[in-house]
């Protein structure tokens, strides 16, 4: 009988060393949450181990798609929609707007809708307000809308939880989920040096973004935070020279009222990100 309980406590100990492994459960004890919808799955990820009052900290949601199936970025392009998140939060917790990874090109010559392959993680900065009481649980919910696309577009919507402790002390960071973070922020689009230049002109049937860099650049492509503000299936003509570039955007059909602000997102030599918000001068003089 005592070979027989050993054998068992053996396996019963093995077991859980394959369920910590597999990451379905977390080294602190909470769940690691994980929700499927049609041709994917979402993720609940906390940063770190518990929540400080009276301090910020982030939550990612992190979505992994079946190979061929793609989901949007804030602005979908010629068509879709971004995901949408909506959240029940304790009392004294808030929670920012998402944080959108520079995204890709995707669709065909015609239409062209911009978003993310696969995988990816959109980061979500929260505050913790000071009345929080010390080592109380606190439980964050979200419900998550999602358009997965592939040959057809699919509409899904799930709901993740993820619950943490209220520390006195700044908590630790969750090491299993480090690099998944890390990764994250390195998708973040930069904001761009202070010496750079920045103008946009308006012309009667485009845009023209110059960029003072100090060199010469020979790719740049924008992806506007705004819908229908210029022509997404348009080519984007580059005029390069030794101190930067000029990029020719086409007005979209669709634009319906004046454009103050060229915002969103620029792509230089492929994958260097950076924000852009410049104001539009119709006299050609920039900021």
């Amino acid at each position: 009988m005592q070979v027989a309980t050993s054998t068992f406590s053996r396996s019963i100990l093995g077991f859980a060393v394959l369920v910590l492994a597999l990451g379905l459960l977390r080294p602190d004890g909470t769940a690691a949450q994980s929700q499927a919808f049609p041709h994917g799955t979402v993720r609940l990820i906390a940063e770190n181990s518990g929540v400080q009052a009276a301090h910020n900290f982030t939550l990612a949601l992190q979505f992994s798609l079946e190979d061929g199936w793609h989901t949007y970025w804030v602005n979908p392009g010629d068509s879709g929609e971004p995901p949408r998140v909506t959240w029940a939060l304790p009392s004294g917790i808030t929670a920012g707007p998402i944080e959108w990874p520079a995204p890709e090109k995707l669709g065909s010559s015609s239409i062209v809708d911009y978003g993310y392959r696969r995988d990816v993680t959109l980061l979500v900065p929260l505050h913790a307000a000071a009345t929080l009481p010390a080592q109380r649980p606190l439980t964050l919910s979200a419900d998550v809308r999602v358009l997965v696309c592939k040959d057809v577009c699919i509409p899904g919507k799930t709901q993740v939880k993820l619950t943490l402790p209220v520390t006195a002390q700044s908590p630790a960071l969750d090491q299993a989920e480090r690099g998944l973070f890390a990764s994250a922020r390195a998708r973040l689009p930069h904001t761009a040096p202070g010496n750079w230049k920045f103008a946009a002109r308006e012309n009667k049937d485009s845009f023209v973004l110059s960029v003072r860099i100090g060199k010469r650049v020979a790719q740049a492509y924008f992806y506007p935070l705004e819908e229908s503000q210029i022509q997404n299936a348009a080519p984007q003509p580059i005029v390069p020279d030794a101190a930067g570039f000029a990029l020719t955007l086409r007005k979209s059909d669709q634009l319906a009222k004046p454009v103050a602000r060229l915002k969103g997102v620029l792509i230089l030599s492929g994958d260097k990100a950076f924000l852009l918000d410049v104001p539009v001068s119709s006299s050609g003089k920039g900021v």
